[in-house]
């Protein structure tokens, strides 16, 4: 199919580089994409504090003024000045427009795009309506939920990241639902960015078997059942170490209950190449994330990722083949996932080769392209990329 030629796409988001999130890692690479191609990004997002670094490379950008997330500390959402949105989308004149977070600045952005009649897409990237239990809010997950809905059924379409969410999202009344894959760089995340002396740094000896988690450090991400996981397998064999990256409000809990768990904060780039690479197993806990992109990271650097069958587990991994896969909700089958792999050696070997291997099938260029088409109007067939590749994942397992 012949790619629609835009010349100009304006993005608005609450999240951006250099901020580490999913959103944000995921609209990196689609900006980096269309830039590529020739195409003009104009980017609308709130300010982000006094220190805020623009990247080099960076789109033609338009701060507004923003509000701090309550329990996302140092991220604002952007205010509803439709006026300076508007003025910013004429003066720009995209053909299309791309509205990545719900909020305000996304609802006034949406507003003027349609009453210029410019074409505008959303994406579903956060599951805020979930988010919002885990900080005693519980009570507005239905009224969000309502709220989520009327807004995306304002857009022409709406992209989500996998078949699963696109087939709950098109039976709870949203329109127009498609997929819009996730890709990983291969070449950044890779075995290759092991660090014996990073591992040294953690205290950790060459047969101790190390467990990484990588996101934030938030109770929405269920940590509670990788500190579960690692204790009990840490009682079983005390060479089983725990090391997370990431910050967020829970980690000062942590250090204090658990000073044997290894904190190693924010980590970017090269870093956190050589963090992922120089773990030995995954945990993904989460049960709330829209896809996880740390479960493809995680792959492509070599591990075997244990997760819940949803998500990005759900599309890419095939159990005891390239990861480990338990029953949504079962925390008993995710210990016991774990504990299989820590009791079998050439398992674990053969999984993190086949992890790598998966990975390497998963790149950003063919899922730009198809963002492009999406953004165009034009009529794209929904590849469910990960399971056509990996038929087994459809099918529930049982660990």
């Amino acid at each position: 199919m012949t790619v629609p030629a835009l010349q100009r796409v304006t993005i608005v988001t609450e999240t951006f580089a250099p901020e580490v999130n999913g959103v944000a890692n995921t609209l990196g690479h689609l900006v980096r994409g269309l830039q590529a191609r020739g195409i003009r990004v104009q980017l609308i997002r709130p300010h982000q504090g006094k220190a805020e670094q623009v990247p080099e490379g960076s789109p033609e950008l338009i701060r507004l003024p923003g509000l701090p997330i309550p329990g996302y500390s140092g991220l604002h959402f952007g205010l509803p000045v439709a006026g300076r949105i508007r003025r910013a989308m004429e003066s720009f004149r995209p053909q299309a427009v791309y509205v990545a977070t719900e909020g305000p600045m996304g609802w006034a952005a949406t507003r003027a795009a349609r009453k210029l009649n410019i074409r505008v897409v959303s994406g579903f990237h956060t599951n805020f309506h979930q988010y919002i239990e885990h900080y005693r809010l519980g009570w507005l997950e239905k009224p969000a939920y309502r709220y989520l809905r009327y807004f995306h059924n304002r857009t022409a379409a709406t992209l989500v990241p996998t078949s699963l969410q696109r087939d709950d999202l098109s039976s709870h009344g949203f329109h127009n639902v498609s997929v819009l894959a996730r890709g990983v760089d291969s070449d950044l995340f890779s075995p290759q960015k092991r660090s014996t002396a990073l591992r040294r740094q953690w205290g950790t000896d060459p047969d101790d078997l190390v467990l990484l988690y990588v996101g934030r450090i938030a109770p929405e991400k269920n940590l509670q059942l990788a500190l579960e996981t690692y204790r009990n397998l840490h009682s079983a064999d005390d060479r089983v170490r725990l090391v997370l990256v990431g910050d967020g409000p829970s980690l000062p809990a942590i250090r204090e209950h658990y000073p044997q768990v290894i904190c190693c904060g924010m980590q970017r780039g090269e870093a956190l190449a050589a963090h992922y690479a120089s773990g030995d197993i995954f945990l993904f806990p989460s049960m709330t994330d829209t896809f996880g992109n740390v479960v493809t990271e995680a792959m492509a650097s070599g591990l075997a990722v244990i997760s819940f069958d949803y998500a990005a587990g759900h599309e890419h991994i095939r159990h005891q083949h390239n990861g480990m896969l338990a029953p949504l909700g079962d925390k008993n089958s995710f210990i016991a996932a774990a504990a299989t792999l820590t009791d079998s050696p050439n398992l674990l070997r053969n999984i993190r080769d086949n992890a790598r291997q998966r990975a390497l099938a998963i790149g950003w260029n063919s899922i730009v392209d198809e963002f492009i088409q999406r953004l165009s109007g034009a009529e794209v067939e929904d590849l469910q990329h990960g399971n056509q590749q990996n038929p087994a994942a459809t099918k529930r397992a049982a660990v």
